[in-house]
């Protein structure tokens, strides 16, 4: 698949002009604010990360699909010592929330109280309204409590 990229908000895409099933058109995506993953378009399979080849059944023909961005804490942990660039935000959260679509998405919770958290807890996507200056240089996803 030949990659080409026309400019720097642009999706990358193969030379048919479809979307590309890859983690940087993801994050495009996010920018404006959706959540979205790839269904295979053999076994219908619906995965996140996107990726090139289906790990179901190998098929290589996805098309992109929209998250609800609800579901449910599977796990998660409290991080007391972060990395640099996020040491303002500590004590916080990161967990792995299991979409109501069925693929499971790592990210940071927010807008709840740490002793609030517990496995099984309702949640719902958010984005960030402004892409970070330091890295991680993409537009940030997070959940939040379900409303």
């Amino acid at each position: 698949m030949a990659e080409s990229k026309t400019d720097k908000d642009s999706f990358i895409r193969d030379e048919n002009g479809v979307i590309l099933p890859i983690i940087e058109n993801f994050y495009r995506f996010c920018g404006q604010r959706k959540l979205m993953g790839v269904k295979c378009s053999k076994c219908h399979a619906v995965m996140w990360p996107p990726r090139a080849i289906c790990g179901k059944c190998f098929g290589y023909n996805f098309e992109w699909v929209e998250f609800q961005g609800k579901g449910e804490l599977i796990t998660y942990t409290i991080i007391h010592f972060p990395p640099t660039q996020f040491q303002a935000l500590a004590p916080y959260a990161v967990g792995i929330v299991k979409l109501t679509e069925g693929p499971q998405l790592p990210g940071m919770i927010r807008y709840v109280k740490l002793e609030d958290l517990r496995i099984g807890l309702k949640l719902q996507v958010d984005f960030e309204s402004t892409i970070p200056k330091d890295w991680p240089r993409w537009p940030r996803y997070f959940f939040k409590a379900l409303n």
